[in-house]
């Protein structure tokens, strides 16, 4: 069997292994809070251009306070759209209500009304959530139908002043794509968790002021990364001692033990 300590799976060829009756497993529900706080991080990191002032003091280049020094964006009170809107794009949403944003989503499945009341969250098309929002989260599994998802069409349908935040799976984006976005002022700014072919990343970001980059640590708190691998273990002792994992991504391949 395979334990995957993660909630994506686009490493594992899932077709191959229910072929051969190989089990596999992953670890949902156990991130989803450390994830979403890593999201926020990359909001506020992004809006208020944290990673370029730290630069600045850093390099011995402050020399006191200025009226228009610095100027970022404002988090509270602005359009959140988060696309995808499942276990961690609702926690996204539920901080939002922090921040007293309006949250805009959009999901294949709307939401019960009850869930989008409790989260002060509308659904809206596509177009209109990249039209409305000031900061656009991603938040769905990688696949062959969210392949580039976001390209260079979509990122002109956002606004110029809008910040693009992905911390869910590289490929979702076109990397080249936001590159040319960036530079060009299409959009502000991005915040990034993820890339294609990472740990490789397109060398054209490091050449960018307004993006926000960190190495796919969107799970990466020691209580988290625990719970992550306890949750595997307990995926492969079910699956090597004839019990049924938990968390079984393949239900029609059953224990060999």
């Amino acid at each position: 069997m395979v334990a995957n300590i993660a909630v994506g799976y686009n490493n594992i060829d899932l077709a191959a292994c229910t072929a051969r009756g190989v089990m596999v497993t992953n670890t949902p529900g156990v991130l989803d809070d450390s994830t979403a706080d890593l999201a926020f991080a990359l909001i506020l990191a992004t809006a208020r251009r944290l990673t370029e002032v730290g630069s600045y003091i850093r390099a011995g280049e402050w020399t006191g306070w200025r009226l228009k020094q610095w100027l970022g964006v404002d988090v509270h009170h602005a359009t959140l759209g988060i696309i995808g809107m499942g276990r961690i794009g609702q926690v996204i949403a539920k901080r939002a209500l922090g921040f007293d944003m309006r949250v805009i989503y959009h999901n294949r499945t709307r939401l019960a009304f009850d869930i989008e009341k409790r989260l002060k969250a509308t659904w809206v098309t596509r177009d209109d959530l990249l039209a409305q929002a000031d900061f656009v989260v991603l938040q769905m599994p990688y696949s062959p139908q969210t392949h580039h998802l976001i390209g260079a069409a979509e990122l002109s349908q956002m606004k110029s002043s809008a910040i693009l935040i992905n911390s869910t799976r590289g490929g979702v984006v076109d990397d080249a794509a936001l590159i040319r976005a960036l530079k060009s002022g299409t959009i502000r700014a991005a915040g990034l968790d993820v890339f294609e072919g990472e740990p490789k990343l397109d060398p054209g970001f490091l050449e960018l002021k307004n993006v926000v980059l960190a190495p796919h640590v969107g799970s990466s708190t020691e209580a988290t990364r625990r719970a992550m691998a306890m949750t595997a273990a307990r995926n492969a002792v079910a699956a090597l001692t004839g019990g049924v994992p938990p968390n079984l991504l393949n239900p029609g391949v059953k224990s060999k033990a």
